[in-house]
């Protein structure tokens, strides 16, 4: 019999491949230069459902894990938010409390991974430079791209939380690994420099394993073609033409070797959170499957704020710190949500307040 956390978690990710493809197969299933305003709409639209499963989850967040009665009440409570203090004698109330700390760290986890993304969409936008994608190309790259993280990232945070449950000290781990990347942030340049594509390990990679076709063939990821006098041509199976993996493809693994990059940040962050892997699979995707209309919407502008990077870092140390001390001061949801919320709105005022300068040419 499939147990309830399986069926909601099953209906969920139905309902979210079936969004993306009706998006990709239907919405969009011509390729176009997707424009600021079409941009900001999609990103409205992400982020009102996003809130609307927070509204779910306020009112009915015990579905997600079949809770009947009080029993199951405490036990799920002791494995995923023992901080939750339940007066016995009062299940309702019990269950209300537990509902709501449910819904305050899955926003907060949310706005985490939404802030961490923002900083990663300068990353995608030099993956596309380097490979010289076409910006009406940028759609079916990131579309895929999401696709194959939302496979990562189930994943990671199951076998993560997996380990967590054995092994307690796991947490310490990701606060070390969170607190060294908020550092290591404050000692980055500010200029990225362009992808050494060839020699780059993803590349290498498929280069040992399949042929690569030098040039991009419109929107296809295989190609047909032949070697002739050093250099491929398009051929069909009838005149010795072999299959190869064109551009367009080694840019949707070089997207997904990204995230599995983002993950090491953003999923040891969420379980700063909550331990709770749905709540963590929620935020987590519901966020990535908004990144793309977030990508056209802020590529352009997200150089504007400016101290976008030093309130991630602050996000980092606060986050990182947490999990280190998580034996001995406990930070609940909701004063992680205020310190989410501070830190963005801090930075968002001193970037308008003082503006990058522009050099004069």
């Amino acid at each position: 019999m499939i147990s309830t956390e399986i069926l909601f978690f099953i209906i969920f990710i139905a309902f979210i491949v079936g969004i993306l493809l009706l998006d990709m197969l239907v919405i969009d299933r011509k390729a176009h230069e997707v424009s600021i305003k079409e941009a900001g709409i999609w990103t409205a639209v992400w982020v009102a459902l996003a809130f609307c499963f927070a509204g779910f989850l306020w009112f009915h967040g015990d579905m997600v894990h079949g809770i009947e009665n009080m029993s199951d009440l405490q036990e799920v409570t002791n494995r995923y938010a023992s901080h939750l203090k339940l007066d016995a004698n009062d299940y309702e109330g019990g269950l209300s409390l537990y509902r709501h700390n449910m819904s305050i760290a899955y926003i907060s986890a949310y706005l985490l991974e939404k802030t961490l993304s923002v900083d990663n969409l300068f990353v995608m936008l030099l993956i596309f430079t380097s490979f010289g994608v076409s910006k009406i190309e940028y759609q079916r790259v990131l579309n895929w791209g999401i696709l194959g993280a939302i496979v990562l990232r189930f994943i990671f945070i199951f076998v993560g939380s997996s380990l967590i449950a054995k092994f307690d000290w796991i947490l310490l781990v990701f606060g070390l690994l969170l607190v060294y990347n908020g550092i290591k942030i404050l000692f980055e340049r500010e200029e990225e420099g362009p992808i050494d594509v060839q020699n780059h390990v993803a590349v290498r990679l498929l280069s040992r394993f399949f042929r690569i076709y030098p040039r991009f063939h419109g929107d296809n990821f295989f190609v047909r073609a032949k070697k002739v006098d050093g250099d491929f041509q398009v051929a069909s199976k009838q005149e010795g033409g072999k299959w190869c993996i064109t551009p367009l493809l080694v840019t949707v693994v070089f997207i997904e070797f990204a995230d599995i990059i983002f993950a090491f940040d953003s999923i040891p962050a969420a379980f700063s959170i909550s331990l709770d892997p749905y709540v963590v699979f929620f935020s987590n995707i519901l966020a990535i499957v908004g990144l793309r209309a977030m990508f056209f919407l802020l590529a352009g502008i997200a150089d504007k704020f400016r101290f976008l990077k030093p309130g991630i870092c602050v996000l980092l140390l606060f986050i990182g710190g947490k999990l280190l001390l998580h034996d001995y001061v406990e930070i609940d949801a909701v004063w992680s949500l205020l310190a989410i919320v501070t830190v963005l709105t801090v930075c968002i005022l001193l970037s308008i307040l003082f503006p990058k300068k522009e050099h004069a040419s």
